[in-house]
């Protein structure tokens, strides 16, 4: 079966690439699956920061809390049910408050290779 379904508890979560701040991906499908796309979970803890020129066009949409995300351009705040996206090429600051964030992703295209 093609198709997939996965859950949170399918994400074996590590610390993002490259950062410090304590933020965790897990990546269901990646470059190892043949797909053109990085799909995941990303767990940020409460009170965390994070900036990076996006490699690659990502979506987050926010399950569990809240993220601030600024640009030179202005300041989103995304909550549960909320999307974001950040065209590649741009730089973003990313923030929790106390209570951190639950996400899930897609990038285009991948970007673990984008991070090597």
């Amino acid at each position: 079966m093609k198709v997939r379904k996965f859950t949170i508890a399918d994400a074996a979560l590590e610390r993002s690439p490259g950062q410090e701040a304590d933020v965790f991906v897990g990546n269901l499908v990646d470059e190892r699956h043949g797909g053109p796309i990085t799909i995941g979970y990303g767990r940020y803890a409460p009170g965390q920061s994070l900036v990076e020129t996006m490699a690659v066009d990502d979506v987050m949409i926010v399950l569990e809390g809240r993220l601030t995300v600024s640009t030179d351009a202005g300041t989103v705040i995304v909550g549960p049910g909320d999307i974001v996206h950040m065209p590649k090429g741009e730089a973003v600051t990313i923030r929790t408050d106390e209570e951190g964030a639950l996400t899930a992703y897609v990038t285009y295209p991948h970007w673990r290779p984008a991070h090597t």
